[in-house]
């Protein structure tokens, strides 16, 4: 006879798990609060869904915040894996420019959605739309909104993080969790807009500029990239990845030093014998002619440094490589793209099983983890999801 898995929550993580448990063992239904599944995949699509990165496993790894609890899964489950079974299933990808990966051109997200359905609907796979989950019975069967309680073998919650409110993903879970003595973490905003007090004259000028090709330092970790400038602070990949460092120094501090490096193809020496060399009178205009700094670069260091320090060569070559800036706060949670918070990972053993609740287990976005842009968190999601599907495979 066969076991039953409960699934609720129905993104990434769930779609997965349930496209890859073995359907000669289980019955598997999964519980979705919305009218339909995978609303925050659809909007992580738009723009360009990018769906994993094509970095080499052994770095992919390193990009998590802790790297550890999520070794096996992304190693069992990899990027080409991920590749090999989108493409089984109708929908190849290719590698772009930044070395992110994406659904072959001309492939919506909705398609790539509707091929996973198809998995499911083939696997026979029930779906029951509007069910919220409220808590646990007595007996610890999972409650929903319609009054009733289901009995499982098995429970899977995947119930995602806190932020994107508008796709149902609003974290509205952590209460019954807290009340029965699971450990949690409160939601803050991760790869995020950061809090930067510009200069009126400066905002005034560039707000909207994108920096391009620069490096960013956080707590003596490094990442290259761009930036946009907003009126609230900064946005964009080489802030996002420092997001951990960020938080860190603002929990601590209530602030955060980062060091912006504007040339990071040269070293200071060269940067300063660049600046020695030229014929223009002009530091403006010596800046934009040998230094290829763009307008946005030059208003940033003349917004930050003194007359002075703009004009002496030696202090303005070290600006240039390292200028730093004061980070005094994040964008709200429901602004951010990604969050931390929720299930503690001391909550879950191994294979993310509660361990205060036998044969119930949280995958996704709601463990307390944090993920760079580029198709890792979605990809995280993914070998969850995948890793405790090959893992109750085993059970029976």
């Amino acid at each position: 006879m066969k076991k039953t898995v409960a699934i609720i929550g129905g993104g990434p993580a769930a779609l997965l798990l349930a496209a890859h448990l073995d359907e000669k063992k289980y019955t598997v239904t999964i519980y979705e609060k919305n009218a339909t599944l995978g609303r925050k995949f659809l909007v992580a699509g738009k723009g360009g869904f990018n769906l994993t990165h094509s970095e080499p496993i052994e770095e992919f790894i390193k990009r998590y915040t802790p790297p550890s609890f999520l070794k096996d899964a992304l190693t069992g489950f990899n990027n080409q894996d991920l590749r090999d079974w989108l493409d089984s299933i109708g929908i190849p990808t290719f590698i772009g420019s930044s070395k992110r990966i994406y659904p072959e051109k001309g492939i919506k997200p909705i398609e790539v959605l509707t091929a996973i359905l198809n998995v499911l609907d083939k696997k026979g796979v029930v779906i029951n739309y509007n069910y919220t989950w409220r808590g646990w019975s007595d007996t610890n069967e999972p409650i929903f909104n319609t009054g009733t309680s289901i009995k499982a073998d098995y429970t899977v919650f995947a119930l995602g993080g806190g932020s994107w409110k508008v796709t149902g993903s609003d974290g509205s879970w952590l209460k019954p969790f807290k009340q029965k003595e699971i450990e949690i973490k409160p939601f803050k905003a991760s790869n995020c807009g950061y809090q930067i007090n510009w200069t009126k004259q400066f905002i005034r000028k560039h707000e909207g500029s994108p920096i391009k090709n620069i490096a960013i330092t956080c707590l003596n970790q490094q990442q290259k990239g761009e930036v946009v400038v907003t009126k609230f602070g900064l946005e964009g990949n080489a802030i996002y990845a420092l997001s951990p460092k960020i938080r860190e120094a603002l929990t601590s501090k209530q602030k955060a030093s980062i060091a912006l490096d504007l040339k990071p193809a040269l070293t200071i020496e060269k940067v300063l014998n660049k600046l020695k060399s030229s014929s223009l009178k002009n530091t403006t205009d010596t800046l934009k002619v040998h230094l290829k700094l763009s307008p946005v670069q030059i208003g940033l260091l003349k917004s930050i440094t003194s007359k002075e320090e703009f004009i002496n060569l030696e202090s303005l070559s070290h600006n240039i490589k390292n200028l730093e800036l004061e980070v005094v706060g994040t964008s709200p949670v429901e602004e951010a793209i990604s969050t931390v918070g929720g299930i503690s990972l001391n909550a879950v053993d191994n294979n993310f099983e509660l361990n205060k609740l036998p044969n119930t287990y949280c995958i996704g976005e709601m463990l307390d983890y944090d993920a760079p842009t580029g198709g890792y968190l979605l990809q995280s999601c993914f070998s969850m999801g995948v890793y405790l599907a090959k893992y109750l495979n085993k059970q029976i």
